[in-house]
Order: C-alpha cells, then sequence, then structure tokens
C-alpha cells in the first residue's frame, strides 16, 4: 500500500504546500482513518472491500471505476461490482460519521451548511435517476445524473459530508423502472424536490455540525416554501435568487399597513433595483487576504418583501435582499440574496457569502482526486455506496492537508 501512495503522496504535498517528509506514515493514518468507519460493517469481505475501493480512489488511476480499482489489486471485478452495486451495507453510517468527524475537528459555533446541486453526464436510461435534465455543472440540457450535496464550512475547512440522488418524476411515473433499479419505495413513491432532500440532510446531520447559517444556489433560494421551511426550523440563511426575483421595499409595506393590501406594481425585479444604488450605500468589506492585495466585497442590504410572501398566501414576513458587485472579465457581474437574519451586520452577510462558493473547492477536491464523478454503476444504492466512500476519500485528503498547513505553521 506505501508504494500504491508514492503519486498520491507528491500530488498531496503540492496540493497542501508542504516539505515530503510530513507526509511520511499517510497510509498507515488512513488506516487509522477508515478502521472506526469500516467496524460497524457486517462482514470482514464487507470490510475488506471498503478499505479496497478507497485506497483505489486515493491512488494515481485516471479512471478510478470499478473495474481500474478491482483490476490495481488483482481482484475480481465482480466481488467489488457487487460489493458497490448490490450490497446491503449501510452508506448513511458512513456518512454520519463523517460529519462527527467534520463537526468534532473543524466545528464552529457560526459554522456553515451549504448545499448545492452537482451534475453527472450518463449516457443510457436503466442508472437510477438519469434523465434528459437540467445539469448545472456543464450549463445545459443533457441526459445525466443530479445529485444534492451538503457541504459544512467554517473558518478552519470546508468538507461534503452528505449526499442524494435527485429522481426525476419520469421516474416516479415508472414504478417498474425503479425497482429494475433498486431505488427504495419511499423514494419514489412521492416525488421528493432536491429542496426536500436538502431538509433531509439538515434533519440527518444539522445537530452534528455547529451552524449559524445554511446557504445555497438560486435553485434552492427561489423557493418560497424551501426559505419557510428554514425559517420553521429556526434556521438563518442566506440563499442566492434569480436575477427576476420580484420584491418591495419594508417601508411602503408599511405604508399599506399590512402585505395583502399590496398592489402588484408595488414589486420590482431585484435586477433593476441595482440600478438604483447610489455609491454612499454600497459597503466595501475586506473578505480575506489576497496573494497581492486584500480581496473586497462590495454589497448593500435592504430589508423588503418577496413578492412570494405577499397576498393572503403568503407569509408577510420581511427578510434581507443582499446585492452583491463582483468584477468579472472587464466588467462586473451582480448576485442577489435574500436573508431572514435581519440584525446580520454586512461583514457577516459577506463572509456567509464567500464561504457558500467554497463547496466549489469540496466538488473540485473530490472530482479530481477522489473519483467522485467516475462511477459506473446502474442502482441506487451504487450510486451513494461510491459517492460515500469518494466523500470519505475527500475527508482524508482535507485532514492531510491540515495537517501539512499545521507543519508549515510552525
Amino acid at each position: 500500500m506505501e508504494k500504491r501512495f508514492e503519486t498520491r503522496k507528491r500530488e498531496i504535498e503540492q496540493d497542501a504546500a508542504i516539505d515530503k517528509k510530513d507526509l511520511a506514515g499517510a497510509a498507515r493514518r488512513l488506516d487509522q482513518l477508515l478502521a472506526p468507519f469500516f467496524e460497524p460493517l457486517p462482514r470482514s469481505e464487507t470490510r475488506e472491500n471498503a478499505s479496497m475501493y478507497v485506497q483505489g480512489l486515493l491512488s494515481d488511476l485516471d479512471r478510478k471505476n470499478i473495474e481500474s480499482i478491482a483490476y490495481r489489486f488483482g481482484q475480481d471485478r465482480r466481488h467489488l461490482q457487487y460489493f458497490i452495486g448490490a450490497s446491503s451495507w449501510d452508506h448513511h453510517l458512513i456518512l454520519d460519521r463523517i460529519a462527527q468527524q467534520v463537526g468534532k475537528l473543524y466545528g464552529e459555533s457560526d459554522g456553515i451548511i451549504i448545499f448545492d446541486p452537482s451534475a453527472f453526464e450518463k449516457e443510457g436510461k436503466q442508472s437510477a435517476g438519469v434523465a434528459r435534465q437540467y445539469l448545472g455543472r456543464f450549463g445545459k440540457v443533457d441526459n445525466g445524473q443530479v445529485g444534492t450535496f451538503m457541504a459544512y464550512a467554517t473558518r478552519k475547512e470546508h468538507v461534503l459530508v452528505n449526499a442524494k440522488l435527485f429522481i426525476p418524476q419520469e421516474w416516479n411515473d415508472d414504478p417498474a423502472r425503479c425497482e429494475r433499479a433498486h431505488i427504495p419505495k419511499e423514494e419514489y413513491d412521492q416525488h421528493k424536490t432536491r429542496h426536500q432532500h436538502c431538509l433531509e440532510m439538515l434533519d440527518e446531520q444539522g445537530k452534528l455540525l455547529p451552524h449559524q447559517w445554511i446557504a445555497g444556489d438560486d435553485e434552492l433560494g427561489r423557493s418560497s416554501s424551501f426559505r419557510q421551511e428554514l425559517r420553521n426550523r429556526n434556521e438563518h440563511y442566506v440563499l442566492a435568487v434569480p436575477s427576476n426575483t420580484k420584491v418591495c421595499a419594508w417601508k411602503k409595506v408599511l405604508e399599506f399597513k399590512g402585505y395583502e393590501a399590496l398592489p402588484q406594481d408595488s414589486f420590482d425585479r431585484v435586477d433593476e433595483w441595482k440600478d438604483c444604488i447610489t455609491q454612499s450605500e454600497w459597503s466595501v468589506i475586506d473578505v480575506r487576504d489576497g496573494e497581492k492585495h486584500p480581496l473586497v466585497m462590495r454589497l448593500v442590504v435592504y430589508r423588503v418583501m418577496a413578492h412570494t410572501e405577499s397576498g393572503k398566501s403568503g407569509s408577510g414576513e420581511s427578510e434581507l435582499l443582499i446585492i452583491v458587485e463582483r468584477p468579472e472579465g472587464n466588467g462586473v457581474k451582480y448576485d442577489y440574496y435574500l436573508s431572514n437574519a435581519l440584525d446580520a451586520s454586512p461583514e457577516e452577510l459577506a463572509r456567509v457569502i464567500l464561504a457558500s462558493h467554497r463547496i466549489e473547492d469540496c466538488f473540485r477536491r473530490a472530482k479530481g482526486e477522489c473519483g467522485l464523478a467516475d462511477y459506473e454503476v446502474r442502482t441506487w444504492l451504487g450510486w451513494h455506496h461510491h459517492v460515500s466512500l469518494s466523500l470519505l476519500a475527500a475527508f482524508f485528503l482535507t485532514k492531510e492537508a491540515v495537517r501539512g498547513k499545521k507543519k508549515v505553521l510552525r
């Protein structure tokens, strides 16, 4: 195993900017990390396959699929295919322990839970959840699968901790197809949105991860029911929203003495609000030190009511509209967010917004170094088995990088 780790050691060394000697014993530390994760697995053969699979995900293989990993270890690929695609071991045990460890090692009381869908191109029609759908990572509608991921970010680190495979409505309409892909009945009996998956993951692991904030992209933020579910759970959120989101100034709501009386022309698109911002309204906040100069974020905050919260069916609750200006090419780009944290400072909102983008770093590590996107499985169980072990491998690399950084700081 030490020999197989030589290439991976060099890559970790470059990523963490640490001396080669600081990675001595990486294989031993991996064994120590994996032992408590795999101890609950039912059989010794299952535990051995799990360890071998994670080692393969951390190896220097160009393509980290079942066949390549089995070949690397001189094993029959059919045994590994059964272990990933059909064996009944519970992937939740792996994910929950990742969350426990992450919360213990990197937890902070004002931590941030981040949700983000991630797409995987996939050919054919038999793999669980595959369909023609919008693949955000590729910016197009194409054949593929979409997973909803949950990450945890603090000032110390950022790590992927959970994931669920999205099942499109066309699959829910075909129970026989779902059964052939071994999708559990509770996953296809009623259609589950990605918002529901986020709430499920929050309920499963939220208590394991000290946090004060929920963050997510505009697919999540556009849903008023999702924001309401977070408010019902007493969660503070900063969620991106599309540029066509309509809001009304809270001052105007008060003038009309109630959200039910607001006329439709009281609401304007958030991208129209940006055109009325004066220079004095912008807050310029140092968010972190860059290589050559401090990085700053320009934002402005207003108290508003979203159009979805107005009328007899609305909640009548106010939110903060946060408009962020950032450079893009030779110009600027504007991003828009809604938050229910009415008393939050611009500095704190900027911290949360910046941290919400760290899930992209998590995806780069998991996909680029731990084979997250390299799977070739058709079953729902196989997808979750592969993903949970990929997240475990990525957690190990995170620990190694943190260890290397601490060595450098001494």
